[in-house]
Formats: structure tokens, sequence, C-alpha cells
């Protein structure tokens, strides 16, 4: 996974490198004292969510808009991500 965004929340942002089948993983994870982290995939380009937990629906929406406005960002980066 590579680090895309992190949030004024802390929420963090991070997505895998294309798979052949041309989706991307997209994670979002924030720490939370009481659950200890809060976490959701989205599935690009489809914009397909899956194992939400924790976040609201006001939190799930913003990843969501910020998800969209950056997808051709994040897809470019998956396509040719930097290498050590």
């Amino acid at each position: 996974m590579y680090p895309f965004l992190t949030l004024d929340d802390g929420t963090e942002i991070v997505h895998s490198e294309m798979y052949p089948d041309g989706q991307v993983k997209v994670y979002m994870e924030k720490p939370d004292a009481k659950d200890c982290f809060h976490y959701a995939t989205c599935w690009l380009p489809g914009y397909v969510w899956q194992d939400v937990y924790g976040f609201s629906q006001a939190e799930v929406d913003r990843c969501r808009e910020i998800i969209q406005s950056t997808a051709h960002l994040i897809l470019q980066k998956a396509t040719f991500p930097m290498r050590d």
C-alpha cells in the first residue's frame, strides 16, 4: 500500500498498485480511542465500498467526495508507483 493523503481528522488514505483486472484498492483508516481504528475500503474505478467500520455516514460521505475528486491521481499513481 502506498500513502496518498492524511486528512485533518487523522484519517490516512492509502492505495494499492493497480491489479491485473484494472482495480485499485483504496483504504482509509483513522485512529480511535474506543475502537482502536475505524476503517473502510473503496475499490476504483467502480467506487465499490466494503468493510466500512466505525465511520459515521458523514465521514464516509467526506471520504467519498475526496476519493471521487482525486481518483484520477490515485489511478495514475497506482499504475506507476514509485519504487525505493
